[in-house]
């Protein structure tokens, strides 16, 4: 099985407002917009969407034992468990386990998850890649 395909569609469109589901618990906090999901394997690559002002602090850090990519579309998102700023285009290739969160953000966020949900503790996953700007 593949993932859902789906034709070409401007996600952040006002015109596609209704899409956007808010998040169980987080309502009014954040909202996403599943994009392709694999039904059998269950991967699935969504937006999520911090709204200006949101603080997920009384929700704590959270982790996951599978990766999960990570890129920041647009706005800029405070991840505590790194103390870092996320403006738009950082990205992060997360390996499972990984501690991320809680995040606020002043001016809001998008941000492009992509996710494996069933490559539970993939080992393949939890080495790093130094970029060249970097090393």
């Amino acid at each position: 099985m593949t993932k859902s395909t789906t034709t070409y569609w401007n996600t952040l469109s006002p015109d596609n407002r209704e899409r956007w589901i808010s998040i169980k618990g987080m309502e009014g906090i954040t909202e996403e917009l599943t994009l392709s999901v694999d039904d059998v394997t269950g991967e699935y690559t969504r937006l999520t969407r911090f709204l200006p002002g949101a603080n997920t602090t009384a929700f704590g850090g959270k982790t996951h034992p599978y990766p999960e990519e990570v890129f920041i579309v647009s706005g800029r998102l405070y991840d505590q468990a790194f103390d870092l700023w996320l403006d738009a285009g950082h990205y992060a290739s997360r390996p499972p386990g990984e501690v991320h969160g809680p995040f606020k953000t002043d001016v809001g966020c998008v941000v492009l998850e992509v996710s494996f949900p069933n490559r539970i503790g993939d080992s393949n996953a939890a080495h790093s890649i130094i970029p060249p700007d970097v090393a």
